[in-house]
């Protein structure tokens, strides 16, 4: 994959991992972000404050691919592949057991960002993202 192709490929996942819908416009490789727009629908700040961006996508809807912000299953799925290569037996022991009660987002976040694994997660989590890009631009 050339530069351009990987850096707008980083920046949707980024903007995925961050909670937001990405429109992507092939035409021009111009990438947006929008806060998922099912949790502020009827918002006139969320309105306001995204007009521009939203009035682009509109007006140019045939040329934007829209990649939906990630459901609960698959950041869960990212969650379960991540633990499935930790190599530390016991973190991978507590993050199994985490994954299989309440909250296990919270949950996992927190023991995850006070392990050595930290930086380990993120890069597998953006990779994955990527993933999941690449897949649906093709």
């Amino acid at each position: 994959m050339d530069n351009k192709k990987q850096n707008i490929v980083q920046k949707i996942a980024q903007e995925l991992d961050a909670g937001f819908d990405c429109y992507y416009n092939s035409k021009t490789a111009e990438v947006i972000g929008i806060p998922s727009f099912s949790d502020f629908f009827d918002d006139e700040d969320f309105k306001e404050a995204f007009s521009d961006s939203l009035e682009k996508i509109k007006k140019h809807s045939s040329d934007f691919i829209k990649f939906k912000a990630l459901e609960s299953f698959e950041s869960f799925e990212i969650m379960e592949g991540f633990v499935e290569q930790v190599p530390d037996k016991n973190l991978k022991a507590a993050l199994e057991n985490i994954l299989k009660r309440k909250k296990p987002f919270q949950n996992f976040k927190h023991k995850i960002d006070f392990s050595d694994f930290r930086q380990n997660w993120f890069d597998y989590k953006q990779i994955a993202l990527e993933k999941i890009v690449e897949n649906r631009l093709q």
